[in-house]
């Protein structure tokens, strides 16, 4: 057995956790289809990932937590809030995004918004290329 020492059991801990988020914000972005029962089911699986986590590390806040709430959350937006939220959050990648959108779409946004938030996507995506 070797012993790690606090400091770095933080450090790795932190690692893995961000790492833990980031992929399931990846993973949520991959959904073809969602309805609010199934974004409410995320919330839920979310909350228990956090308990569970809360309970085998003292580390505080956890990391990127607002990172997935947020994007989970932002799925109940309209499409004016959407709009700014896209241009705010510029921390989710391209297809995270566009997969949000189309997510949307037919639940409560129509296709012309839908096209209208994919301009914007591709605004925001066109000085990286």
């Amino acid at each position: 057995r070797v012993r790690i020492p606090l400091p770095v059991s933080n450090i790795l801990w932190e690692h893995c956790i961000r790492l833990a988020n980031r992929t399931l914000v990846e993973g949520y972005a991959n959904v073809k289809k969602c309805s609010n029962e199934g974004r409410a089911l995320m919330q839920l699986d979310f909350q228990q990932f956090l308990m569970k986590l809360e309970k085998l590390t003292d580390i505080r806040p956890i990391p990127d937590k607002e990172f997935v709430e947020t994007y989970i959350k932002a799925y109940y937006l309209t499409e004016n809030d959407m709009d700014r939220w896209i241009k705010e959050h510029r921390e989710y990648s391209t297809k995270q995004l566009t997969n949000l959108v189309n997510v949307c779409l037919g639940s409560h946004i129509n296709k012309k918004a839908r096209q209208k938030l994919l301009a914007v996507i591709d605004d925001i995506d066109r000085p990286k290329r």
